[in-house]
């Protein structure tokens, strides 16, 4: 018997939708490791910031960081939402 199964249907959303913020944060640090902030030799009191070309991860890279976390997501939320065999369906 899988932890799991001893959860009801609302406990095991909860887990779902805790799971997929938890994938969520750690996308969004890997998506923003190597942006850089501060300043960058703009005006001051202007309001326009310029941040050099080539700060941060390559577009492609956050691509699949974001899509890797959300096949995580789906993943886990098929396994934990899916019916156990000795669990009958009420009707």
């Amino acid at each position: 018997m899988r932890w799991i199964d001893r959860l009801s249907t609302a406990q095991r959303v909860v887990v779902i939708i805790a799971l997929g913020l938890a994938l969520a944060i750690v996308a969004s640090y890997l998506t923003s490791l190597g942006t850089r902030a501060g300043w960058y030799a703009y005006a001051p009191l202007t309001g326009q910031a310029f941040p050099p070309p080539g700060s941060g991860e390559p577009g492609w890279l956050r691509v699949i960081i974001w899509l890797a976390a959300i096949s995580l997501w789906a993943a886990a939320s098929a396994t934990v939402l899916r019916q156990s065999p000795d669990r009958s369906v009420p009707e």
